[in-house]
């Protein structure tokens, strides 16, 4: 046994000023090493940047023989390898895809015993078996544990083989390390890795340094671009669902004028090495990656960490997000979130064995992305570790929600689900609401229930995130196997009959910054002729322009920009006398400036804008524009394929999808629309074809 003396200790920190340079640990890694060097088998579960690494490094120079890790990616060994090289300590890596005169060599040194460690993948362990056995090995190391782990964010098969380990060797030490594992995890490495009695170390998970950002995810790219426009040439990684969505995204970018690739799983090997490489010398610095990026990636100046898309899990995104602000200074973390990513992910989670699992983990994430509490808190909270403060470093905190009665808002949704006998999915049930007259509820005679319109004085956007609101509160739940439909929980019951209150956030919109010249240009433009109009008025009614309008409405006009009666109503200043003299005047000129801005833009991105924007449905775009919804939901189309941020899977089921694709296998001419149209009965519509075709 490796007896730590006093005397041990020093030479302990001489080891670790002498071939790492630090002067001192930190936190848990000096009673991690101690553990292992008193032949300890030991699980250590530190945050990323918390020195994993070194606590299985240090005690392989300490004890006499080879130490063997077992590591899950080529990339993160070579770094590994690299850096310890560089440091003067004799390390190498043994796999698979080395040239046979490689593998011989690195065997020569393995067993001549000039190795004080060497990684392995998993895969390749048991190709060592026979000069196992006959070397010394001071310890095993097993990085990134929570890969064993069926419960893990990041299951190997080829993991399970290593419980053979300490079959095989009983008195050599080993050590299972990850940054990510909740309790059930932690539990099953123990019991998969074959140490029931592994002394555990569990650091904070707490990153103060990061600051935790969620964002609707509307208009990402703009966003994206407001983010970067701050940040210099500081490097940054932007995860994605897809292949197609990193390559995307990331010749936007370029065409910006930013230096940033693509980095998946379906480049080449010399391709995802020469990228890696150009980030990490900075050459590159922006990275636009799905999750195959980064593990094991020590880069300690990254300083933001975007996820344009919400990821399947906590682990995941905690793992992520823990790859900035290694170097303990400020990091920035934005993550996207919109309803369309739960019902992706969701998607990809049905059928696989551990389906139940999975959708648990990301319901779990949904409701961290959705928290309108300190987001530290329920990121720490889930893994065991609670704060009583809030952090003080995250939106929630720097921005806290506001909070109004929103007891009739909630009673009017769910009265609606009733109505419509819950059978309904979101879609329908805010059209419904907001009086849409689409096809959809007209062909099932929704426009006859007494709910039909009751909210249609609020935004479409507004009255989705007021929905999804109540779905976190558990007052309506979501059947996702069943087109998504929402159904009423006993607490709706309580709301609607028992006078249950509801309290609801603000909605907050993401205001679009341009030119401080070209607002004043455009806005002055517009609040001059408000006031031309107001003077004519005056002269006319021979008054004083300020009784037909103050300058305070005139600049809640500007503001607003109504486009409507409705909508004219909602300006300041505006009572029923003067909606009924003056709104048509004033709404022609209103109309008529924002026509003139919009007419410069192609037919399809003014239908984008209204969208956006002015948070029309489809159904209101169509009529105020005069088009056919089926135009509205081409347009829609059309932004997505030119790079704008227009979450499609709200419009149409994945179920839909799915029927629409097996369609087309079976149609004697795929490429014509009319063949699905006439196929499905005509039950479903042109738009719904085209769109599914092109998801």
């Amino acid at each position: 046994m490796y007896s730590t003396t006093d005397s041990q200790q020093t030479h302990i920190l001489s080891l670790l000023k002498s071939n790492f340079g630090y002067d001192e640990f930190l936190p848990n890694q000096e009673k991690i090493i101690n553990s292992v060097l008193n032949q300890n088998d030991t699980i250590a579960i530190m945050p990323t940047g918390g020195g994993k690494s070194l606590c299985y490094q240090l005690p392989a120079l300490a004890i006499e023989g080879t130490a063997i890790v077992i590591s899950p990616l080529i990339a993160l060994m070579k770094d590994q390898v690299d850096s310890l090289t560089a440091n003067g300590i004799s390390a190498n890596v043994f796999n698979s895809s080395q040239p046979q005169e490689e593998q011989q060599e690195v065997l020569k040194d393995l067993k001549n015993g000039a190795l004080k460690l060497l990684y392995v993948a998993p895969e390749s362990l048991p190709l060592l078996n026979d000069m196992l056995s006959s070397i010394k090995i001071s310890l095993f190391a097993v990085d990134e544990a929570h890969c064993i782990s069926s419960w893990g964010h990041d299951f190997r098969p080829a993991y399970t083989r290593l419980k053979t380990l300490k079959q095989q060797f009983p008195e050599v030490p080993l050590i299972a390390l990850t940054a990510t594992a909740d309790r059930p995890t932690q539990v099953d490495i123990a019991t998969q890795l074959a140490i029931p009695n592994a002394k555990k170390f569990i650091a904070s998970f707490d990153r103060p340094n990061l600051y935790i950002d969620v964002r609707p995810g509307q208009n990402r790219n703009k966003q994206i671009f407001n983010f970067l426009a701050k940040r210099g040439k500081q490097s940054g990684i932007i995860y994605c669902l897809s292949r197609k969505s990193t390559e995307k995204l990331a010749a936007t970018l370029k065409a910006k004028g930013y230096k940033a690739e693509a980095y998946h799983a379906g480049l080449t090997p010399e391709e995802r090495n020469n990228i890696q490489d150009n980030f990490l010398n900075d050459r590159s610095p922006i990275i636009v990656a799905t999750i195959a990026f980064g593990m094991g990636i020590d880069k300690s100046n990254v300083r933001w960490v975007i996820h344009y898309n919400m990821p399947k899990n906590i682990e995941g995104y905690y793992q992520e997000i823990g790859r900035s602000g290694r170097d303990g200074l400020a990091a920035h973390t934005l993550l996207f979130y919109s309803f369309a990513d739960v019902i992706m992910l969701r998607k990809f989670a049905e059928g696989t064995e551990t389906e139940a699992y999975q959708l648990a983990k990301l319901e779990r994430m949904q409701q961290f992305a959705e928290a309108l509490s300190c987001r530290r808190k329920a990121l720490l909270g889930y893994f065991g570790e609670h704060i009583i403060e809030d952090c003080g470093n995250c939106d929630i905190c720097k921005t806290p929600p506001k909070y109004f009665d929103g007891t009739l808002i909630a009673q009017k949704i769910c009265s609606a689900v009733a109505r419509l006998r819950e059978q309904e999915a979101m879609g329908m049930v805010l059209d419904v609401l907001r009086g849409a007259q689409n096809a959809q509820v007209y062909d099932k005679g929704y426009q006859n229930i007494k709910t039909f319109g009751v909210a249609k004085d609020i935004a479409w956007r507004d009255l989705q995130q007021y929905t999804i609101q109540l779905l976190n509160q558990g007052i309506l739940q979501i059947h996702f196997h069943e087109n998504g439909r929402l159904l009423l929980t006993p607490l709706a019951k309580q709301v609607l009959f028992e006078g249950k209150q509801v309290q609801l956030a603000n909605v907050v919109k993401e205001v679009e910054k341009v030119k401080a010249e070209k607002t004043t240009r455009i806005r002055a433009d517009l609040f001059e002729k408000l006031r031309t109009l107001r003077s004519k008025l005056a002269q006319e009614a021979k008054m004083p322009a300020y009784i037909i309008f103050s300058d305070a409405s005139l600049e809640d006009m500007e503001y607003k920009k109504p486009r409507n009666r409705e909508e004219f109503a909602e300006v300041s200043g505006v009572g029923e006398a003067k909606l009924e003299k003056y709104a048509d005047e004033f709404l022609k000129v209103i109309n008529r400036h924002l026509d003139s801005i919009e007419s410069k833009l192609p037919t399809h991105e003014r239908s984008y804008k209204m969208f956006i924007e002015e948070n029309l449905s489809p159904s209101e775009i169509a009529s105020r524009r005069g088009l056919s919804e089926e135009s509205v939901y081409g347009h829609f189309i059309k932004s997505h394929e030119s790079g704008r941020n227009i979450d499609l899977f709200q419009f149409i089921s994945s179920e839909e999808i799915q029927k629409i694709k097996k369609a087309k296998d079976e149609l004697e001419n795929p490429d014509a629309l009319k063949s699905y149209f006439e196929y499905f009965e005509e039950k479903i519509p042109y738009w719904k074809i085209k769109m599914a075709l092109y998801l």
